[in-house]
């Protein structure tokens, strides 16, 4: 067994981001939250083009966090696969169908000028 990386905000979210490429997401947005909110230090969101492609890409993230460092994420939605949220403390990620994502428009509740496509 290999040795726990050390979870920096920014070595998680550079795990996240990677996973999400990885597993073929789309649309990918990063929104730094420090200062903005105290729920973490960074919002993605994401796209997957089918329900089941959203629940993977969310389960194989968890996954790869919790191999990676240790971390058991939080996750919600993998029973409708619309909308998966993924809790890994200082990062949280959104994983949406496209249709659902334009509904909630999460990007535009975070200002709009902040986000970052990545």
């Amino acid at each position: 067994m290999s040795a726990l990386k050390t979870a920096t905000s920014e070595s998680l979210l550079a795990a996240v981001l990677k996973s999400l490429d990885d597993d073929k997401a789309e649309d990918i947005v990063q929104i730094n939250l420090r200062g903005k909110s105290e729920m973490g230090d960074y919002m993605i969101i994401a796209s997957g083009r089918s329900t089941r492609q959203v629940v993977g890409i969310a389960e194989k993230l968890a996954e790869r966090i919790k191999h990676e460092f240790g971390i058991v994420s939080k996750t919600e939605g993998k029973d409708s696969g619309d909308w998966v949220l993924v809790d890994t403390g200082d990062i949280i990620v959104h994983v949406f169908r496209p249709e659902v994502r334009e509904f909630y428009q999460l990007e535009k509740m975070w200002q709009p000028g902040s986000a970052a496509a990545v």
